[in-house]
């Protein structure tokens, strides 16, 4: 019996551990030790990042920028329904209403011409969501939010190493969220890094991170005393979070040039789908694909549904992705009304195939195989 394909397998370098061990041995495990500062500089000094804040999670980061924002009650933010909770959750916790932004018919992110209709006098944020890594159409979104003095927070949590007309994504907003969660290109478990691009959210950005306290300044020696400033919570992640993201930035390149090299493999065997009406990742001549993830988009629910089933029962895991918030239990009720059509047909049709660092060359073959065989056999 052929071994099972999960759907994603963590990356391990070998040298997490060690580094972990180094952390241990430290006596400085509480974060912003070692591991920490090389990680800040690192993006902050090759990523072009005015400063750099690991946070022990993308939601985290969120939420710190919704604080550093002062978003609260009356304030509306704009997101896309077909992403994760976190991107409106971290707004919603501030009491902000979500007006929720429809998808593309070319790819799952949001349709930024239609942004301009969305805006009114009490919006405050732009979310745009880089799914899969492949850039949003900036140029609109900052032009957009330019016109009517709204802050522009990516969502990068699928772009690490990713980009738009040559600029790094996540450089492009007031600030962005990445993560680094197991799913990830580099991971540390969870763990995420909230990237300020506007110096002037820096200094409130370490408080808030720090429990709204002055702890950060205070060990540096740039405070006289520790003290209670701000409103804020404990973003900040351990050294031993960030003992073992740093081996993982050490392999970025190897890690990116893997990824891809699958990416693109499903994308040139699986072309022929299209004729079937099945719909392939589309990258825009502006955007770069990273490699985080491949999916396709199936005709219909129960084809998608069927597709999954037959992959499964052939040892292959594939999995659905998100389901439209705008739909959700929670947010249904408090929703416009608006038809978002896009973001439904992505909620119901897409499916992501396996993708990580070790996957091989024939297990991906099966892989294709098997998506093959299943179009050709309904």
């Amino acid at each position: 019996m052929e071994s099972l394909i999960p759907f994603n397998k963590p990356y391990f370098s070998g040298n997490e551990t060690r580094y972990i061990e180094q952390a241990v041995r430290s006596g400085k495990l509480s974060g912003d030790g070692q591991f920490t500062q090389l990680a800040h500089s690192y993006f902050e000094q090759n990523w072009g990042f005015r400063k750099a804040l690991l946070t022990t999670s993308c939601t985290d980061a969120l939420e710190m920028a919704a604080l550093l924002l002062k978003i609260g009650p009356g304030d509306e933010v704009i997101v896309p329904s077909f992403t994760f909770v976190s991107s409106a959750n971290a707004f919603v916790l501030r009491g902000a209403k979500i007006v929720f932004a429809d998808s593309t018919a070319a790819n799952p992110n949001l349709d930024a011409g239609a942004l301009e209709s969305l805006v009114t006098s009490r919006t405050k944020v732009i979310v745009p969501v880089h799914y899969a890594g492949i850039a949003c159409d900036m140029d609109v979104v900052l032009a957009t939010a330019a016109l009517h003095g709204i802050a522009v927070i990516e969502d990068a949590a699928h772009a690490i190493d990713s980009f738009y007309k040559g600029q790094r994504l996540g450089s492009l907003g007031a600030m962005a969220a990445f993560s680094f969660h197991e799913t990830k290109n580099i991971i540390a478990g969870e763990g995420g890094l909230l990237a300020l691009n506007d110096l002037q959210f820096a200094q409130r950005a370490e408080i808030l991170r720090e429990k709204g306290t002055t702890r950060s300044a205070f060990f540096r020696g740039e405070a006289v005393e520790y003290n209670w400033v701000d409103v804020g919570s404990s973003f900040l992640p351990s050294e031993i979070t960030a003992a073992y993201l740093w081996a993982q930035i050490e392999n970025l390149a190897d890690i990116q040039r893997q990824r891809k090299a699958i990416w693109e493999r499903y994308y040139t065997e699986l072309a022929p789908l299209r004729i079937q009406g099945v719909g392939l990742p589309v990258v825009p001549d502006y955007a770069t694909n990273n490699g985080h993830l491949f999916y396709l988009v199936c005709r219909n629910r129960a084809e998608r549904n069927k597709l999954i089933a037959s992959l499964r029962q052939r040892g292959i895991l594939a999995v659905f992705h998100y389901l439209s918030l705008h739909q959700s239990p929670y947010y249904t009720g408090r929703h416009d009304g608006r038809e978002l059509p896009w973001a439904d047909h992505y909620a119901e049709c897409l499916v992501r195939l396996p993708l990580f660092y070790e996957l091989s060359a024939a297990d991906q073959q099966r892989v294709i195989e098997a998506v093959l065989c299943f179009y050709q056999t309904i």
